[in-house]
């Protein structure tokens, strides 16, 4: 297992002396791991290439087998832990802001009476991000919007949401219901391309023959971004929960469309690895979302 470990190691920088290094062991040592690998194994698992070196096919093979048994073995340490351990340990959940603010509060705090041993985790990011960080087993949960079709990870339903179009009330389109063609002469601040919302955005807009967004201002914090839209008079795409929570602190309105063209239905709820194995303090903080839902 030591020199799996190392060949990962070796094989995500790619230059022997550099993972030494970085394993703070000598380059000799790490050579003769490797020639152990591949005496084990009996093949080549690497080619050097000037002062770098690749990985074969049978490298490839070999290091994705290799990271898929550290997961095993880092979930089966904290599956045996847990059995001993009851309501403890910790629990890593990612959360979108809208979460965060509508469904954490409540959640957390019940963990913390039932379970004061229990110590939450908790990173607050764009849903795309999240996502990612919880494929590669760095989160246990995330919490945030569904229902973007990812066959690797498992959706739990527990409450829904509306993203709607919102501006500072002295904005000109305040006040009346507009048409999609009004927002032409208009700029945004909205959430990166990669964003799921975003997406939706612009595929309505596209969908109507009407050009995409002219953005002005790209964050990944839309819910924390409330001044920022409120000083610059842009339009932004926001949810009904956050809007309610800041609104009337920076005279943001919403800004009705034509047949509800521009008002996003979403799903919010609980994600997590397909399979992978959750705490006895994930499972319970996971049913204390859905009861806050």
């Amino acid at each position: 297992m030591r020199d799996l470990s190392y060949f990962i190691k070796v094989a995500q920088l790619g230059h022997l002396s550099r993972a030494a290094e970085a394993l703070h062991i000598s380059p000799s040592a790490l050579s003769k791991c490797i020639d152990r690998l591949e005496t084990q194994y009996a093949a080549e698992l690497f080619q050097r290439v000037g002062r770098s070196i690749r990985l074969t096919e049978a490298g490839r093979l070999l290091l994705d087998n290799a990271v898929a048994v550290e997961r095993l073995l880092d979930q089966t340490q904290r599956q045996t832990a847990s059995l001993g351990q009851g309501l403890s340990g910790s629990v890593r959940v990612g959360a979108a802001a809208t979460s965060a603010d509508y469904l954490l509060p409540a959640a957390c705090s019940a963990l913390q009476k039932e379970a004061p041993a229990v110590v939450v985790e908790l990173q607050i990011g764009m849903n795309d991000v999240l996502r990612e960080q919880l494929r590669k087993d760095q989160l246990d949960i995330v919490v945030g919007p569904l229902g973007q079709g990812d066959d690797e990870l498992q959706e739990q339903q527990i409450s829904s949401d509306e993203v709607v179009v919102v501006a500072h009330r002295s904005h000109p389109l305040a006040g009346r219901v507009a048409t999609l063609g009004c927002f032409a002469e208009y700029r945004w601040l909205l959430s990166p391309p990669t964003v799921a919302t975003r997406q939706w955005l612009d595929a309505a807009f596209l969908g109507h023959g009407q050009p995409a967004p002219a953005v002005a201002i790209v964050t990944n914090a839309i819910a924390a971004a409330p001044q920022l839209i409120a000083e610059t008079g842009l339009l932004s795409f926001v949810s009904r929960r956050n809007l309610g929570t800041f609104g009337r602190a920076y005279d943001l309105v919403e800004i009705p469309v034509e047949d509800q063209a521009l008002t996003l239905h979403r799903r919010f709820g609980i994600l997590h690895r397909a399979g992978s194995y959750l705490s006895p303090a994930t499972t319970r903080f996971m049913t204390l979302l859905a009861e806050a839902g």
